[in-house]
């Protein structure tokens, strides 16, 4: 029986947590998961921490197998998801189809629930220079409301304190009563590939890649797009 930690980006922690107990279940593995950030789950490895599995973006993995943290060959791409304009469900959907509109409704809302981007989570932290290129933050600065963590923006939609969210769609698709409107416009949309690697010094990189595998089966497709992911 092997004990695999998994360091996996928070957005995920639905469609992971499901699947990486129905692996351990069958298996007859150990799994212990940390779900962050990817800029917090940085840190962590930054300061020396470590993992059997890590699932982060595709520029953390590729960062981190250039630094040979990784095990070759280990990499697989697992699963996609997008910056989505949060509502709640059964309103209606308004129109953000271009930059354009995007830019009406963020000008009519009168508070827009977002990711913080100084907690180091990938749509926050887009989102921010976007706005800031746009010519767009010292206005979002004055109605965002900004939230610890993506399912926390989707909450405040649910409980009205909010008129929309923007954050990933897999975190709205975590929160009863939210709904995704669609993915952003761009430039303010962004979509973000997770992949999943091995690290090199995993004392059992053999079920560690069984994890891996047993994360992007066919089948497990509609579990991802239960939790607002797409299989690449």
């Amino acid at each position: 029986m092997a004990k695999l930690k998994v360091m996996c980006a928070r957005s995920m922690h639905v469609a992971v947590g499901a699947l990486g107990r129905e692996f351990a279940q069958g298996a007859g593995h150990e799994v212990a998961f940390d779900f962050g950030t990817v800029g917090g789950l940085q840190g962590k490895l930054d300061l020396g921490e470590t993992a059997d599995v890590l699932i982060l973006s595709l520029p953390a993995i590729e960062k981190l197998e250039q630094a040979g943290a990784l095990a070759p060959g280990s990499r697989r791409d697992v699963a996609r998801t997008f910056i989505a304009l949060c509502i709640r469900a059964g309103a209606p959907i308004p129109d953000f189809s271009t930059p354009e509109a995007f830019k009406r409704l963020l000008e009519g809302a009168r508070v827009i629930a977002t990711s913080d981007p100084a907690v180091g989570g990938s749509a926050g932290v887009h989102l921010a220079k976007a706005f800031a290129r746009a010519g767009l933050a010292a206005m979002m600065q004055g109605k965002s409301l900004p939230q610890q963590t993506g399912a926390e923006v989707a909450r405040r939609v649910v409980e009205g304190k909010a008129e929309i969210g923007l954050t990933l769609s897999g975190e709205v698709a975590s929160v009863e009563g939210a709904a995704i409107a669609g993915p952003l416009p761009q430039p303010f949309g962004q979509d973000t590939t997770y992949c999943a690697a091995v690290m090199a010094g995993s004392g059992e990189q053999a079920a560690a890649a069984d994890f891996i595998a047993a994360l992007t089966r066919p089948e497990t497709r509609p579990t991802w797009k239960r939790a607002g992911f797409e299989l690449p």
